[in-house]
């Protein structure tokens, strides 16, 4: 008796662990910090976090299957830029299932359309400023790339912009703000809901054996950093972390919980990639976008408005995707297939290459620890603003 006693007292506390770690969101803080520990565990690895890259590589695939481009990119299973994206997805996926969260998400038309405008704008600001939220502004300015300051600028506009335009959507335009039916993952027979769990655990279980394979392959970076795109992914989609808010937010709620949690995330990676690159470990102009000053501030307010209109950034995107949303999934195809073609263009063009900017790596002209003591105060400025503004709501926008 006291043996089943034991049991079940085991039993009911790893339920109650599971539920904490999947029935309940994580506090975005940790996502900050786990997020900026995983990007400098990617770079010392690899290559730095990213995802415009690898959807590059996969409209670039498309362009080349449909016979618009006439040289093959490389393969998306064999691209570090792909795979670390599809890491992102199927973790994503997998802890969407394990916490009893996917269902396919559909929206109104209208909805739709502007996931694919959203997309399409996402997509020509990225290839203006040389990445997304992510290797635009995040992981730039962790590089310590002037750019990424640029592209933080012209996210703020773009955001405030965006906002602005949805507000006047809300009282002008009846079926923007409509929502979204969603396809219940329960139905009358199977209950879905009650299996995510176990297809959630297999889906991570894919992921180690897809690692486990690459290494015999002898492509264990590759794999690696798969893995590392699905860590990446559960820790966003856990924590609901998506750089739309740290922008928006501070315009439409007046809330800095989640810039908060990216400028501490940057940070982190900020003293992790300077260790790397100040050593030697790393190459100094890695992830240094050629895009300071025109690329980085206009290529970022595109994107900023454009993250608004489809509801998720570069990475939102994607995880909300794995989620199932419809909307998001629209986003990111138009998204992948624009940045393509946009980057293209411009580097076909020197006057075009030349009018997005130059590569500026802030070391080379104050030094490393000047570089390190500017960007992050910078990002502290940014986290003492937006919790002043918070209390105050002085930036907050009315509609």
């Amino acid at each position: 008796m006291s043996q089943d006693r034991e049991e079940s007292a085991m039993m009911n506390l790893l339920r109650r662990g599971y539920g904490a770690i999947f029935y309940e969101n994580w506090p975005i803080w940790l996502g900050g910090v786990l997020l900026g520990i995983m990007s400098v565990i990617t770079f010392a690895w690899a290559r730095p976090w990213g995802v415009v890259g690898g959807l590059r590589n996969w409209g670039d695939w498309f362009f080349k299957v449909i016979g618009l481009y006439s040289q093959a990119p490389v393969s998306p299973l064999i691209s570090t830029n792909s795979l670390i994206v599809l890491g992102l997805l199927w973790g994503s996926f997998a802890s969407a299932l394990l916490s009893k969260q996917f269902a396919i998400r559909m929206a109104p038309p209208f909805e739709l359309l502007k996931g694919a405008v959203g997309g399409i704008l996402m997509g020509i600001g990225a290839a203006m400023a040389g990445g997304c939220n992510v290797g635009g502004f995040y992981s730039a300015i962790g590089a310590l790339s002037l750019s990424g300051i640029a592209m933080m600028i012209g996210l703020i506009m773009g955001a405030y912009l965006g906002l602005r335009y949805v507000y006047w959507e809300l009282e002008h335009v009846a079926t923007g703000s409509a929502g979204g039916s969603v396809t219940s993952a329960s139905g009358k027979g199977l209950n879905l809901l009650a299996v995510e769990p176990y297809l959630g655990f297999l889906a991570l279980l894919a992921a180690i054996v897809f690692t486990w394979v690459y290494a015999d392959m002898a492509l264990t970076r590759e794999g690696v950093l798969a893995l590392c795109g699905v860590a990446i992914g559960i820790i966003i989609q856990r924590t609901r972390l998506c750089f739309v808010r740290a922008f928006r937010d501070p315009f439409m709620t007046g809330e800095a919980e989640v810039p908060r949690a990216v400028a501490i995330s940057i940070i982190i990676v900020i003293l992790g990639s300077a260790a790397l690159k100040w050593t030697g470990l790393r190459g100094e102009m890695v992830y240094v976008p050629q895009a300071f000053w025109f690329g980085g501030l206009v290529g970022g307010i595109i994107f900023g408005f454009g993250m608004v209109i489809a509801g998720g950034c570069g990475s939102g995107s994607v995880w909300r995707a794995g989620e199932g949303q419809i909307k998001l999934m629209l986003a990111v195809v138009f998204f992948s297939i624009t940045v393509s073609l946009v980057e293209r263009a411009i580097d076909a063009s020197k006057a075009l290459t030349a009018l997005m900017g130059n590569r500026v790596f802030l070391p080379h002209f104050i030094g490393y620890r000047w570089a390190i003591i500017s960007l992050i105060a910078i990002l502290l400025l940014y986290y003492v603003i937006t919790t002043w503004n918070e209390k105050t709501e002085k930036f907050m926008v009315e509609m």
